[in-house]
């Protein structure tokens, strides 16, 4: 009976310690689980930050200074071509296939035989569109003096071709006198008085007979034919 007793005691000390062993054994194996918690990564978390302060502070919005946003656009230096420089064009042309009577042939047999200012005038501006060419006296290209002298030939008269031998040939007026089909002479130039401070004259290189402003103050007129 003596003997049972360690035995006992025996059991009761081998049950205390499997208690305190075997829950060690489990807190040691879960311990990496829980002892181990790496640094939470926070790069998320800033990036939602950075974007909710650019929000807020309308970082994301386009500021145009007012005089950018009140300049002008323009068109670049190009155009349609317009009706009335089509219509240059095709008389230009035209003109430059002449081969009809020049000046002589007009002296010669004159369509307008009974002279006429007026008339004078009228015949002049048949010939706008036609394009400046030096020395030219027909309606292939027309200089200043040229235009003149192939007009006036129409009506049987023969001038020069130049400006200073028209204007010594004509008879100088009073400018309140003249009279449409007068001739207008210049420094160098010559044209055929239209009215109103008017002239057509064949103006220079890369220009076409046409009517225009009398431009110079410096000018005179001379009536030839009456």
């Amino acid at each position: 009976m003596t003997t049972a007793r360690p035995r006992s005691n025996s059991n009761i000390l081998s049950i205390a310690a499997t208690a305190l062993v075997i829950p060690g054994l489990f807190a040691t194996i879960a311990l990496p689980a829980y002892a181990y918690s790496p640094a939470e990564d926070t790069t998320v978390a800033e990036a939602r930050s950075e974007l909710q302060q650019i929000t807020s502070s309308n970082a994301q919005n386009m500021v145009v200074a007012g005089e950018a946003a009140a300049t002008t656009v323009t068109r670049d230096a190009f155009g349609a071509t317009s009706a009335a420089e089509i219509e240059r064009a095709a008389i230009a042309a035209a003109y430059a296939a002449y081969s009809g009577p020049t000046a002589a042939d007009f002296l010669a047999a004159p369509p307008y035989p009974n002279f006429d200012l007026n008339q004078v005038a009228q015949v002049a501006l048949q010939y706008q569109g036609v394009p400046y060419r030096f020395g030219g006296a027909t309606p292939a290209g027309f200089d200043c003096s040229g235009l003149v002298l192939f007009v006036y030939a129409q009506f049987g008269i023969s001038l020069p071709h130049s400006v200073s031998g028209t204007a010594a040939l004509g008879t100088p007026i009073a400018r309140e006198a003249a009279l449409p089909g007068d001739i207008v002479i210049m420094p160098g130039h010559s044209g055929i008085y239209m009215g109103n401070g008017m002239f057509i004259d064949a103006p220079d290189y890369g220009q076409v007979v046409s009517v225009r402003p009398i431009y110079d103050s410096n000018y005179y007129i001379v009536r030839v034919g009456i």
